[in-house]
């Protein structure tokens, strides 16, 4: 697996990967993470993948993470 670039942002870590003929976008924040798997021949070149992190994604992501923190934190409630 090759590490394509890494994307700082202040509220998580986002890391390119490409490897098997994907691209891989991870985003990690705290305890959890999502990742996205693309196919290298949907792209025409390797700054495509750069150019899907915008601010738009990411802000999503953050939204995602916030909803699997609850759903964890309900989960976790339900069994105390």
């Amino acid at each position: 697996m090759r590490v394509i670039k890494e994307i700082a942002h202040p509220s998580c870590k986002i890391t390119l990967f490409a490897w098997n003929n994907r691209y891989i976008i991870k985003v990690e924040r705290g305890f959890f993470e999502q990742t996205f798997k693309l196919n290298e021949y949907d792209l025409n070149h390797e700054q495509e993948v750069v150019q899907l992190v915008d601010e738009e994604f990411v802000s999503q992501c953050i939204a995602r993470f916030e909803q699997m923190a609850a759903s964890l934190a309900q989960a976790q409630h339900r069994i105390a």
